[in-house]
């Protein structure tokens, strides 16, 4: 494994990152449909063994879930990981999920998930939306807040533009930035992560797989269960997904020329990008990232990275 340091005021964390949205189980919009918690904490503990130390969820994945599993499964290890989390996301007792980045629930929702991951501090508290309705400024005092009760140790966003960064930076520095960011889906590149490079602010990208576009499993043929919320995706279903399957048999040959896997050659593209310190991988079993972990040893070289772009770009 390899280490990059989040940011210029954030801790070193892992190149590669565990993601636990899928973990949490259906809870938040089906999400990916059940998952068994056992499976879900031998993920945990595969990945601690192979040297991955950051590892990312949110209150609303599973409502709740997905930071229990979590903390249970690195519990004895707290001292050992990057814990990262995120609010903004609240539900009722009708499980209805509504968005704030009000200062108070902000104060509430650290409570909450710091008793469902079983610690006594968040190494990275996020922003899981921008609010339209609350000031980013509003957000980031609670952050600060929190950050100086000793609850949290730093302060990011996730899904934010450049507005919204520099609204956040006008109360506090902004360590860390997660948006979604692959091959497929490469806008981040245009004014985010030049933004985060010159603001030294770490990224964290999510989604390098798209959603497992890029796993190279898919046909025109590949379906979705109702409980998956990529049947209901433009990118995974009719046109849109042939138009994906195409340009990734293109994106195969290169992989082949290099001795990669096609997810292999996809975190690569990310971790190539100067900006980015860490690619969140989402995990339900132990291959799902296991499988990638050599990626953090490939280089891409700018003849590598356009063909992949004009591929993209087709």
């Amino acid at each position: 494994m390899k280490y990059r340091k989040l940011g210029k005021n954030g801790p070193e964390i892992s190149v590669i990152g565990f993601g636990s949205w899928a973990i949490g189980g259906a809870g938040w919009v089906s999400a990916w449909g059940d998952q068994d918690d056992s499976l879900s904490i031998d993920s945990i503990r595969a990945a601690l063994d192979a040297g991955v130390t950051f590892y990312d969820t949110a209150a609303v994945y599973g409502l709740g879930h997905s930071e229990e599993v979590l903390g249970k499964a690195l519990k004895g290890d707290r001292d050992n990981v990057v814990l990262a989390t995120k609010c903004g996301l609240v539900w009722d007792e009708n499980d209805t999920i509504t968005l704030t980045g009000a200062y108070d629930s902000i104060i509430r929702e650290a409570e909450a998930s710091l008793q469902r991951l079983g610690t006594d501090y968040i190494d990275l508290y996020q922003m899981h939306w921008p609010d339209s309705e609350i000031p980013a400024e509003e957000t980031m005092r609670a952050m600060e807040k929190l950050i100086q009760d000793g609850k949290v140790r730093y302060a990011g966003v996730s899904n934010y533009n450049v507005e919204q960064l520099e609204q956040s930076l006008q109360v506090r520095h902004v360590d860390s930035l997660q948006p979604p960011y692959s091959i497929l889906r490469p806008a981040a590149e245009q004014e985010l992560l030049p933004f985060c490079l010159e603001h030294g602010i770490g990224v964290v990208a999510y989604s390098p797989l798209t959603s497992g576009l890029l796993s190279g499993n898919y046909t025109y043929e590949t379906t979705f269960s109702e409980g998956d919320w990529r049947s209901r995706n433009k990118a995974h279903t009719g046109e849109g997904l042939r138009a994906n399957v195409d340009r990734v048999e293109k994106l195969k040959i290169i992989a082949a020329r290099l001795n990669l896997t096609m997810p292999q050659l996809a975190v690569a593209y990310d971790l190539a990008h100067p900006a980015i310190t860490s690619a969140l991988i989402g995990v339900r079993k132990p291959s799902h990232i296991l499988s990638v972990l050599s990626a953090v040893d490939v280089v891409l070289d700018e003849a590598i990275l356009a063909e992949i772009r004009a591929i993209a770009a087709e």
